[in-house]
């Protein structure tokens, strides 16, 4: 059987801070509401996996690569429906001291255009926040 491609849209930003402290901030969950509203204003965890209840999705689950010395902060999102999202994401150091953080969006099976539009703003949105936390601290 032959695997379907879907359109992916690569969403970045630079940061001027050190790739590890943009990591190292970024990777942990707890640090999501506050630069993340793609997936709510609160998230904890329970029984060991970290639960956003008031996602604009509803409940979802937030499940990130274990950590690594690649800036990889890949991560799934696990829907109220069940159905797991992949999120491919990367800090990637610059020759400036400072890193780009680079989110790919994958465009959803029955995704209407307006929706993969509106959700590619959302994380545009979530990077230019992670920029503003990161670079006042």
């Amino acid at each position: 059987m032959e695997a379907i491609a879907f359109e992916s849209r690569h969403i970045s930003t630079r940061i001027a801070r050190p790739a590890a402290d943009v990591y190292a901030y970024a990777s942990n969950p707890a640090n999501l509401p506050e630069w993340a509203e793609g997936l709510g204003d609160t998230i904890e965890e329970i029984d060991g996996q970290w639960v956003a209840e008031s996602s604009p999705m509803g409940r979802v689950v937030v499940v990130f690569a274990p950590r690594n010395e690649f800036g990889v902060l890949d991560h799934d999102v696990t829907l109220p429906s069940g159905e797991v999202v992949h999120n491919p994401m990367r800090v990637i150091a610059d020759d400036t001291g400072g890193c780009e953080v680079l989110f790919t969006l994958r465009r959803q099976p029955d995704m209407s255009d307006e929706r993969f539009q509106r959700d590619a703003d959302m994380v545009a949105g979530d990077l230019a926040a992670l920029k503003r936390v990161m670079e006042r601290a």
